[in-house]
């Protein structure tokens, strides 16, 4: 790689999800040149992930098309972000490293499901309820298997509702939330058409599944794959025979590359998010985020913050500002879901001391015991060190209240992803070398 750039940008955005393809729309429409860059072989994120027997929503499916209808949005999939510093990005993409540089960036890094450790999570088919709903979409085979779901939040109606497309059989919704939460909840939706009809949808077609308010998976019991999952509710403990156990908790803003760029991050709940203005711009300069980095509030948040990050990395701030009561309206929505669907603590109490929290490195909970701090933890058992980069366990043990997330600028160091050495010795080559400064990140 030389000292020059691959690509140039006027307009950067990381993610191509609701809010980055609304985003790369926004910042388009001024004619200015974006890049759009996202991990996936196709656009949508993980809210609109590409399913290979159904078709995509049809807010999706517009979104994709205006995206691919402009010739000044250049798409750059399957491309992973090693590093970035300010006004630079390097990306690896088909195993070659490419430098981007940009006059402006907008992160639409979107979430990661949050998973908290119990007794059998680690068997084979124990996963995030978001997750086996990714890999049913991308051909996993799931028809014919006993699926119970569990966890809390609206995300497990919708993986149920993909599962059961799928031809899996859905033994149980378990949701950890008290009956009296959800039903304030419910009164509150009338507020949101949208997601009350969005919700009416679901629960048409899950009609004949059991849903069972306060309830939660205790323990997951097989040997060598999942045959039995504990349930725990007001009704005492309970046992059902299953094949596949999805359990998730929610959602948690990937964070981690809006920290290296030196972006102030604050604590929303128990983990960090990105700390932005009105018109969505970071602590940095020309670095704007939008979406769920912002903090967890669904596509609707997405989509209107991406639009007005993309507006205002373009330089149309009162294109941005003009969306600001929209913003408003769908950020009410998610300030719901934290109050209603607030974790009990038997749920953050479910691990023993045996009970493995980092998988990577195959660290009990036993031996954490006593460190507060994520790095000391690191160096004295190797909990983060894995393939994940510390993503899994590292968010679970800030929701069991064992680790204080890091919020400094900086705090994540390069490469964002486990990488190829070479493309750390491309960005080493270049004249400055701020993408790697004090670099001691996971590589392949």
């Amino acid at each position: 790689m030389t000292e020059s750039c691959d690509v140039l940008a006027d307009v950067l955005v990381i993610g191509a999800g609701p809010a980055g393809l609304a985003a790369a729309r926004a910042a388009a429409s001024h004619g200015v040149n974006v890049v759009l860059v996202d991990s996936q072989a196709n656009p949508g994120g993980q809210v609109w992930r590409h399913d290979v027997r159904n078709p995509a929503p049809a807010a999706a499916r517009l979104a994709v098309a205006e995206m691919r209808a402009r010739s000044n949005v250049h798409w750059l999939p399957q491309a992973q972000v090693v590093a970035a510093a300010p006004g630079r990005a390097l990306i690896e993409q088909a195993g070659l490293a490419r430098e981007i540089e940009y006059r402006a960036l907008v992160l639409a890094t979107g979430a990661r499901e949050l998973l908290l450790p119990f007794p059998g999570w680690t068997l084979p088919g124990v996963s995030g309820a978001g997750a086996v709903q990714a890999l049913v979409k991308q051909g996993w085979p799931i028809a014919g298997k006993r699926v119970l779901i569990a966890g809390s939040g609206p995300l497990l109606l919708a993986s149920a509702a993909t599962l059961r497309r799928h031809g899996a059989k859905v033994v149980a919704i378990c949701e950890q939330a008290p009956d009296a939460a959800l039903t304030a909840f419910a009164a509150q939706l009338w507020r949101w058409p949208g997601k009350l009809l969005q919700a009416a949808a679901l629960r048409t077609r899950l009609a004949g599944v059991a849903y069972r308010r306060a309830s939660w998976v205790r323990a997951v019991h097989g040997d060598g794959q999942v045959r039995e999952v504990e349930i725990e509710s007001a009704r005492g403990t309970e046992r059902f025979a299953c094949d596949q156990v999805a359990v998730g908790y929610g959602l948690v803003p990937n964070t981690e590359l809006a920290a290296q760029l030196g972006c102030a991050l604050e604590i929303d709940g128990r983990h960090p998010r990105v700390r932005v203005d009105e018109r969505l711009m970071t602590s940095v300069e020309r670095v704007y985020a939008a979406g769920e980095a912002c903090g967890i509030g669904g596509v609707d948040v997405a989509r209107v913050e991406g639009a007005m990050a993309g507006h205002a990395a373009a330089g149309a701030d009162d294109a941005a500002r003009a969306l600001l009561p929209r913003r408003r309206h769908a950020r009410a929505f998610a300030a719901l879901l934290p109050r209603y669907f607030d974790l009990r603590d038997e749920v953050r109490n479910l691990a023993e001391p045996a009970t493995v929290v980092c998988r990577c490195e195959d660290v009990p909970l036993a031996q954490l015991q006593g460190y507060s701090d994520a790095r000391a933890a690191k160096l004295a058992t190797r909990c983060g060190m894995g393939s994940c980069q510390g993503r899994i366990c590292g968010t679970a043990l800030a929701e069991l209240g064992l680790l204080v997330p890091a919020t400094r600028a900086h705090a994540a160091r390069p490469p964002v992803f486990p990488t190829r050495l070479a493309s750390l010795a491309a960005a080493g080559s270049c004249s400055d070398r701020t993408f790697l400064t004090e670099s001691k990140g996971s590589v392949q």
